[in-house]
């Protein structure tokens, strides 16, 4: 079993409006990569969300009551908390300088995955410019991969991937926030191991699994690959959506 991730060469920087899926198919061409079945495209949200428009100028935001004692709670700008309150459905946590919500999304995280970091516009020398979640990453990557697949006749997954914290672990990790023609989690239940024992309880976050590999060429600053090129997945193609990653809110035991 050989699974090989290939950055791809020569992204421009992304603007509201761009084309991803042209951009890709130019890029895998330089690359020297031609897709096949079955073949993966990993995409970092940042680039997502700005060819979606989704950068937003804090000058132009003015923060309720609510944002104004939260932003005092946990020294944020006010107008940044307004958007957390926003994107999300609940706030779970707060300490300085972080606020863990639900998102809106669904999955919970840090400040509703807004972000200042690689992001391009007016005002960003003051941190002004921030860049929120895509409104659908499923539709945003049903969008790519219906061109992928209308242009190239090749049957293809795209996964869209963020960096996340984790609760009791240091270091942010990419996972999964939407996803189109590949499974999200792999249901082994009822399978037998090597001693022939069955198993239970087992469900694994295959998504998440790819979504931590792609993360590791991308990284997290001025490395500039937001796309990764994914042959040899070693599970089988359907339909998935997000959804099927997030644990019920009774049986999650941690909220």
């Amino acid at each position: 079993m050989t699974i090989i991730l290939t950055e791809l060469k020569e992204i421009p920087l992304i603007r509201q409006g761009d084309d991803l899926a042209k951009i890709i198919e130019i890029s895998l061409h330089r690359s020297n990569l031609v897709l096949e079945d079955n073949d993966i495209l990993v995409l970092a949200q940042k680039i997502v969300s700005k060819a979606e428009g989704r950068m937003i100028n804090l000058a132009t935001i003015t923060p309720g009551d609510r944002a104004r004692a939260l932003a005092k709670q946990t020294d944020k700008d006010a107008r940044l908390v307004e958007l957390i309150l926003q994107e999300s459905s609940n706030v779970l946590r707060t300490r300085p300088g972080t606020i863990i919500v639900e998102h809106k999304l669904g999955f919970i995280c840090a400040n509703a995955g807004i972000d200042h970091s690689n992001v391009a516009g007016i005002g960003d020398a003051n941190e002004e410019m921030v860049l929120l979640l895509p409104k659908n990453p499923d539709l945003s990557a049903k969008a790519v991969r219906s061109k992928l697949e209308k242009t190239t006749g090749k049957r293809v997954g795209v996964l869209i991937i963020d960096s996340h914290g984790r609760a009791w672990r240091n270091g942010t990790v990419g996972m999964s926030i939407g996803l189109s023609g590949i499974p999200g989690v792999l249901d082994e239940r009822g399978w037998k191991d090597l001693f022939g024992y069955t198993l239970k309880i087992t469900i694994v976050g295959i998504a998440d699994e790819l979504a931590a590999a792609a993360s590791l060429l991308m990284g997290q600053a001025s490395e500039g690959t937001p796309i990764v090129h994914v042959r040899g997945f070693p599970y089988r193609l359907r339909e998935g959506t997000f959804n099927e990653m997030i644990r019920a809110k009774d049986q999650d035991l941690f909220r």
